[in-house]
């Protein structure tokens, strides 16, 4: 690897500054490129001696820039919500056009077959990935613990947690271990052409378990309250949510419900060699800050 640079785009935020921190575990910080729009955001990794590149997904020269003598790339799926298909394939065809031996792209679990509207554009970015000439791997997580856990104590407050998920289970974990795997598997060789990896945690809740430890910790009652898909979604919208932001949540909490947010091939645990951080463990950090 001394040899090699790997490029991690969305390397300023959550799942890509995490990515990067992972690798920085296992290589020379002269091996690795964090990419991103805006570099004063990623200021600590290059004070760890990491190299900053303008990555533009809308401007495909300063994409072709960054991939100069990049041989690795972890592409994070993009923000741009309706508009990520095409940022992604600015990305993938740069990485074909710089010779890049292996890409990995952050897609979400069983993007294939999902249902989920978050799949439409993790399908359509697979899909130019097996049309495309650049070899890649599918790095596909599942829910992110966070997703629950940034609310709790919002949920404390009011003493309810809403869904409509039913009794469907979500296999999280926690941004750290996503990363952690997606950094393992980008350096490793050998994988089958386009092999598709589905991350998720190592155990899984329902809402009605996570509102149950939530009363546990807090020692008061939070109650699990199921609504109707349209129902929740008008609940998140008056609780201040965007009206796009709040049909993916309470579409994706509807297909939890019929078992899509769930996993138990316990992948993720055998690519980072051990169980992922419980639901409780990511639930003490956000309850201490």
């Amino acid at each position: 690897m001394s040899t090699e640079k790997i490029l991690v785009t969305g390397a300023t935020g959550q799942l890509g500054s995490r990515i990067v921190q992972q690798l920085l575990r296992r290589l020379p910080a002269t091996s690795i490129v964090a990419g991103g729009r805006k570099a004063e955001k990623a200021q600590a990794l290059t004070a760890r001696g990491v190299e900053f590149r303008s990555v533009d997904y809308d401007n495909p020269s300063s994409v072709d820039a960054a991939m100069a003598g990049v041989t690795r790339v972890v592409l994070v799926s993009g923000t741009d919500v309706g508009r990520r298909v095409p940022q992604h394939k600015a990305v993938i065809d740069a990485a074909a056009r710089a010779g890049v031996k292996l890409l990995g792209y952050t897609s979400i679990l069983r993007a294939t077959e999902s249902p989920l509207l978050l799949a439409q554009e993790h399908r359509g970015t697979e899909e130019v990935l097996a049309a495309g000439k650049v070899p890649y791997i599918l790095l596909r997580h599942g829910w992110y613990t966070e997703n629950s856990t940034n609310s709790a104590k919002l949920a404390i407050q009011f003493g309810v947690v809403q869904t409509c998920a039913g009794d469907g289970r979500f296999s999280t974990a926690s941004r750290d271990d996503y990363a952690e795997g997606d950094a393992a598997l980008i350096l490793r060789d050998g994988h089958s052409p386009g092999q598709r990896y589905e991350l998720a945690g190592s155990t899984s809740f329902t809402r009605q378990e996570y509102a149950d430890l939530l009363a546990r910790k807090a020692g008061r009652k939070v109650s699990c309250v199921q609504l109707s898909q349209e129902d929740y979604k008008a609940a998140l919208v008056k609780a201040g949510l965007p009206d796009p932001v709040a049909n993916i949540i309470s579409n994706s909490d509807a297909g939890a419900a019929k078992g899509w947010l769930f996993d138990d091939s316990r992948t993720l645990e055998k690519v980072i060699g051990r169980p992922t951080i419980t639901l409780e463990q990511t639930l003490d950090a956000a309850l201490a800050t």
